[in-house]
Parts: C-alpha cells; sequence; structure tokens
C-alpha cells in the first residue's frame, strides 16, 4: 500500500513538473527596457502604434522622438541593442487627457507566429489632469516567426 501511494504521488508531481515546463515554451521570455508615459501631449509626434524595431536607424529615431520635451531615454534599462541577436517592441497608446493610464503586454510564441496582445489599463476613481501617452518597450530575441499584435 506504501509502494502504490509513493507512486502515485511521483505521478502526479511529475505530471505538475512537465505542464509546468510546457508552458514556458510557449512564452517567450521579454527583456523591458522601458514602461511609463510621455507628458508632451502629443509634441513628441508618436501616435498610437505597435512597432517592432529592428536596426539601430529606427532605434536612434525613436528615441529621439521619445525625447523631444523630455529625455525619456536616460530612463530606459539599455540603449545599445544588438540587433543582429534582438528585435525591440514599441507599444504607444493614444494621447490621454488625464494620468493613470498604462500599458502591460503579454508575449507568446506558437508554432506559427508570435502573438502580442497589449493589455490597456485605465485609471480608477480620480486620475491626475495632466496629458499622458503610455508606452511600453521591450526586447526579445531574434526569431524566425512573424509577430502579430492583438
Amino acid at each position: 500500500m506504501k509502494k502504490m501511494v509513493v507512486v502515485l504521488i511521483s505521478m502526479v508531481l511529475l505530471q505538475c513538473k512537465s505542464n509546468v515546463n510546457q508552458s514556458n515554451i510557449n512564452n517567450l521570455d521579454e527583456m523591458l527596457i522601458a514602461k511609463g508615459n510621455l507628458y508632451g501631449a502629443g509634441a513628441e509626434g508618436i501616435k498610437k502604434q505597435n512597432e517592432i524595431i529592428t536596426n539601430t536607424e529606427e532605434w536612434s529615431s525613436l528615441m529621439s522622438k521619445m525625447d523631444t520635451v523630455n529625455k525619456v531615454s536616460e530612463e530606459f534599462s539599455e540603449t545599445d541593442i544588438d540587433f543582429s541577436e534582438y528585435s525591440i517592441i514599441a507599444v504607444f497608446d493614444e494621447v490621454r487627457n488625464s494620468g493613470g493610464h498604462g500599458l502591460d503586454l503579454e508575449i507568446i510564441r506558437n508554432s506559427e507566429d508570435i502573438v502580442i496582445e497589449v493589455i490597456y489599463d485605465g485609471p480608477e476613481g480620480n486620475a491626475t489632469m495632466v496629458m499622458t501617452q503610455p508606452f511600453y518597450i521591450a526586447k526579445i530575441k531574434k526569431q524566425d516567426l512573424p509577430i502579430t499584435f492583438k
């Protein structure tokens, strides 16, 4: 009887471990570079967009635009990207009339593509009366799969 209990517990534990490992295969690790808000009331000239950046020129251009009003890029975790190894995912919301807005991403790889789900977060209760534009910038390892936004 004792042996049977040990075998059953072992099978359950192995099954749980297998499920955890399988879910990690489908999640694509991202490295957050910056998340926050632009405060230029749209003066940066960045419209609501989901962008994939694959080279230094595009990356430099985006950082210049973001730095138009405030030096936002000074707060990035890194700015020197090896584009032979990584791509940048840059997501911008529309300019908002109040604070408290934000973005998050969920990035999942499947057999056909990489799906990036953009999650919009709004203020609850009273919000500051300042114009903001939420953004989220991350780098991911280069993949051969196409990237789609949801």
